[in-house]
């Protein structure tokens, strides 16, 4: 089997696993499935490795290369967005494709094309076609709300080192840079902080649902109460009024939660599908000298996708 071969077996599967129907051209049927990918479709500048349709419509393409390409594959979306720019055929519409994706076996990136400086980033998997549905009947991105729709922060009653905490966090993710670390001496009232980020995410910026991620069973009793004791400056309800707020304390993830607090234990179990002993959330595995034969693998829980 050839790598490019043994690539595009892992990509399919993947695809599979996220609820896409895969076709090949001979057999094209768009009313299968809500989510459609055909493979080698026809474009006026040659064949696109997968091209997505959801509900019969043409929203995105996928260019696939080997593994042994995985640590250059941003040069890769040039190609991509050749495809998405490209004459469809069959296709009326010549409005460039939103969903890009550049894939190997084991990574794949994402840009959405309606973000305000549309951004390549690595993602775990491929997302539901439901998921591009919801995104698509949007009237902006996730990215873009952040990025022109949080208003300034009300600073009555915050410490300087909180208001310059979430100001700043805000900051990154209107940069589209999704990662960052907030660094605040004990006692400085971190909680009380990613609170405060956690409300204005929700509010202002749209985000669906936040998991406020705790290493022991008891930082999670403790920052349950936090959430419940908490009132926004712009409101005189208690967050939890305005909010769900779920303790994770089973493998079910309440599907209207817009906050779920949990141990990184009970996490990952709900994404392996192994039991928890309820005594292992109540150590840090930070405080647990670990070897690497104890490393654990993440693998993809189609019951709990990477949207949850």
């Amino acid at each position: 089997m050839t790598p490019e071969t043994q690539a595009r077996q892992l990509i399919d599967q993947k695809l599979e696993q996220a609820g896409w129907v895969i076709q090949d051209m001979k057999q094209l049927n768009l009313g299968a499935a809500v989510g459609v990918v055909v493979r080698e479709y026809p474009t006026d500048t040659g064949p696109a490795d997968y091209m997505l349709f959801v509900n019969r419509n043409a929203v995105g393409v996928i260019e696939a290369k080997k593994d042994s390409a995985g640590e250059n594959i941003t040069v890769t979306e040039n190609q991509t967005e050749r495809y998405a720019n490209a004459t469809l055929k069959w296709r009326k519409d010549s409005t460039p494709l939103r969903f890009l994706f550049e894939a190997t076996g084991q990574i794949i990136r994402f840009t959405d094309g309606a973000d305000p400086v549309p951004r390549s980033r690595e993602i775990f998997h491929f997302f539901k076609p439901e998921t591009l549905v919801t995104w698509l009947a949007q009237s902006e991105t996730l990215r873009r709300r952040l990025a022109e729709q949080m208003p300034a922060l009300p600073e009555r009653n915050l410490r300087d080192c909180q208001i310059s905490a979430v100001t700043g966090l805000e900051q990154s993710l209107a940069l589209n840079k999704p990662r960052a670390l907030v660094h605040m001496a004990t006692g400085a009232g971190k909680t009380f902080t990613a609170i405060t980020a956690v409300y204005r995410l929700l509010k202002f910026g749209g985000a669906k649902r936040i998991l406020f991620l705790v290493d022991t069973r008891n930082l999670g009793k403790q920052a349950h109460q936090e959430f419940m004791a908490y009132t926004p400056p712009d409101d005189g309800r208690k967050f939890t009024e305005l909010y769900n707020v779920q303790r994770l304390s089973s493998p079910s993830i309440d599907p209207h939660a817009q906050v779920c607090i949990s141990t990184i234990q009970r996490m990952y179990a709900i994404l392996s599908g192994e039991p928890i002993d309820e005594s292992a959330e109540d150590l840090s595995l930070n405080e647990v000298q670990q070897t690497a034969a104890q490393q654990k693998l993440v693998r993809y829980n189609p019951a709990v996708p990477v949207e949850t």
